[in-house]
């Protein structure tokens, strides 16, 4: 069963309508007793980082997503700030993250040369994978999704890293460490590419 974790944040039913597409089954949890019987878990997200993690804290789920992610080993897939929050933090923000992926997140407007570049970074913009994750299988070299952000993931030592794009320089923008992935753009937005993707990441 996918689950989507309604805290608060993101477009909840997008993701709905496509797994119904698919006829794959979906459901949505709002509390931890919904999370019960989940096969993989999506961790959507918009807005601040801060924010994301208050927000999370406050629906009473995150101690039922830790024990599942960490002890379970259940795959989760994090989605733009929902990504974002996998790191240990950001400098977005001051509270810490949830520290499931290794790396932090840094600002576009804090790198010394890509000062005046326009912000937030929205549109589509083609997507590399690397390091052969399943969660891009079928999607070609130079596949474009949706993408809105003034952040991005910096891994520690890149390893975490399974798809790079280009916005004045490159920047990781999807990560894999473990049973937890994550995506910066928008899969739900990004039409057959991001269907693809999402449908990989309920079969792998």
């Amino acid at each position: 069963m996918i689950t989507i974790i309604n805290y608060g944040l993101g477009n909840i039913q997008a993701f709905v309508n496509v797994y119904r597409r698919l006829h794959i089954p979906v459901c949505v949890a709002t509390n931890a007793e919904e999370l019960k019987g989940a096969s993989r878990l999506i961790l959507p997200g918009v807005g601040a980082f801060d924010h994301a993690i208050e927000k999370l804290d406050a629906s009473g789920m995150r101690p039922a997503l830790e024990h599942m992610v960490r002890e379970q080993r259940v795959p989760v897939l994090g989605i733009c700030v929902g990504m974002q929050i996998l790191a240990s933090g950001s400098d977005e923000g001051k509270l810490p993250g949830l520290g499931w992926v290794s790396g932090r997140v840094k600002g576009f407007a804090t790198v010394p040369d890509l000062q005046g570049l326009p912000l937030p970074h929205m549109g589509w913009n083609d997507v590399q994978p690397i390091n052969g994750s399943p969660l891009f299988r079928g999607i070609e070299d130079d596949a474009r999704f949706y993408f809105l952000h003034s952040f991005y993931f910096d891994c520690e030592g890149g390893s975490a890293g399974i798809a790079s794009a280009s916005y004045g320089r490159d920047f990781v923008c999807a990560v894999a460490e473990n049973n937890v992935f994550g995506v910066q753009f928008h899969p739900e937005k990004s039409h057959h590419f991001g269907t693809t993707l999402l449908k990989n990441f309920a079969e792998f």
